[in-house]
């Protein structure tokens, strides 16, 4: 007996009951976007290894342990990708377009891989919508993408649902002394680390800050901190960055253990999180990499951006009950036709009513079926209305209008005057 075909492990399918939501959620943050003056990329999911080892960083546990990498039929190594800004950069600088300080505004949505064990809200296939800006260093244009951020929040109901935690990690100078300093501190108390953390003092020392082991946490405690390092003009860009926050009300809290995975990150970085979902949880992260562009071979080119997590965001919507109830509904009319000469009629019917409201969501009955089991399909469908054509309204040329949501009589409505009566009727509801 064959074995039964399954998804792999952490690569899910999304079933026609919870793609609305993810239709809600991308359209929602899509619409801002666009509001806001960015323009949407399409990027490969496959490219050269070596984009994220060198951007992504070696040592990082994304591109030492959680990459899907494999050499292809021309021994090139490919990966997956586990992350969009690496490729967005790439993109920019193949395609010349950060040359000459141009300011490019960007988002991307799709899927992105990394092998590590799945959990609620966490898969080895995962979605993330992200967002890139080149060329504009001030604090400015980092305000503006948590700002934004915390519109799409309140869109979602999920305004009271997420914290801002902030943080700066300074020029890649002054994080090059303050490693040595947390790396002298540390190595004196070697023996008390965890195995992770210890294996990352030589590799990705800063990692160890958000350590979920309590004894490493509490060795921490008079550890060096990062903010004691920091040059002038990152305390400047800092200061800015906050000062632009209060003056639109957002809250935020300051987080120096706050480092990011990624090595390209320098100055701002940041992260919604979200304590609503059981143990605090991230659903949107970012800050700015004004080093990347130089590390791929490109010009001196700041760069700042963000990424969400698809899934857990659906989550925490739909824990909170915060799934708007017309998304279960994929239709406001239903029409039943009854014999074959109204089945024609109905078809004609139906192309002249999306004519006329090209926003109505219309579904027309198919397989035929007595009057019971269309009816039943109709109720099942979730449809207001349910629209009736039998050879009786054939003959009058109207057609039977049954609200299906209510108590309400049915009635007889002409074929020329129905777009109209539809459309007072879905507005009023």
């Amino acid at each position: 007996m064959s074995k039964t075909l399954q998804a792999i492990r952490g690569m899910n399918d999304i079933l026609p009951e919870q793609t609305p939501t993810w239709r809600y959620l991308e359209n929602t943050l899509a619409a801002l976007l666009d509001g806001y003056g960015y323009k949407e990329i399409r990027l490969p999911i496959l490219e050269f290894t070596e984009l994220f080892a060198r951007g992504i960083g070696e040592g990082t546990d994304v591109v030492d342990k959680e990459m899907y990498t494999f050499l292809d039929r021309n021994e090139e190594s490919l990966t997956l990708r586990p992350e969009g800004t690496a490729g967005c950069v790439r993109a920019m600088l193949e395609h010349g377009l950060t040359g000459g300080g141009q300011v490019q505004k960007l988002w991307y949505a799709g899927p992105m891989f990394r092998y590590e064990k799945p959990q609620k809200g966490r898969y080895r296939q995962f979605h993330q919508m992200g967002v890139e800006v080149f060329n504009l260093p001030g604090p400015d244009i980092d305000a503006e993408l948590i700002v934004l951020t915390w519109r799409l929040w309140k869109k979602l109901g999920l305004a009271d649902a997420v914290t801002l935690q902030l943080n700066s990690l300074g020029s890649s100078e002054a994080r090059a002394r303050y490693r040595d300093a947390l790396v002298a501190y540390l190595q004196e108390r070697y023996d008390l680390l965890d195995e992770d953390s210890q294996r990352r003092l030589t590799t990705n020392p800063l990692r160890i800050l958000d350590s979920k082991n309590g004894g490493t946490q509490a060795l921490l405690v008079d550890a060096p901190t990062l903010h004691d390092y920091l040059d002038e003009e990152s305390v400047a860009h800092f200061e800015g960055l906050k000062a632009r926050l209060d003056a639109v009300g957002i809250r935020y809290e300051i987080n120096q253990k706050l480092v990011r995975g990624l090595d390209y990150y320098s100055r701002t970085v940041f992260e919604w999180v979200t304590d609503k979902l059981g143990s605090q949880g991230t659903v949107c992260a970012g800050g700015r990499y004004d080093g990347l562009v130089t590390q791929f071979g490109g010009k001196p080119t700041p760069g700042v951006g963000y990424a969400m997590g698809v899934e857990r965001l659906v989550l925490l919507l739909e824990t909170l009950g915060l799934v708007p109830d017309e998304l279960n509904s994929p239709a406001d009319v239903y029409i039943c036709a009854f014999g074959e000469a109204a089945e024609l009629a109905a078809l004609g019917l139906s192309e002249q009513l999306r004519d006329a409201l090209p926003d109505l969501r219309l579904v027309v009955n198919a397989g035929a079926g007595s009057f019971k089991s269309q009816f039943k399909k109709a109720d099942k469908s979730g449809a207001r209305y349910a629209l009736i054509l039998g050879d009786d309204e054939l003959a009058k040329r109207v057609v039977g209008c049954k609200p299906l949501r209510d108590d309400s009589e049915q009635q007889s409505i002409a074929w020329d005057a129905l777009a109209e009566h539809l459309a007072a009727c879905l507005k009023q509801a």
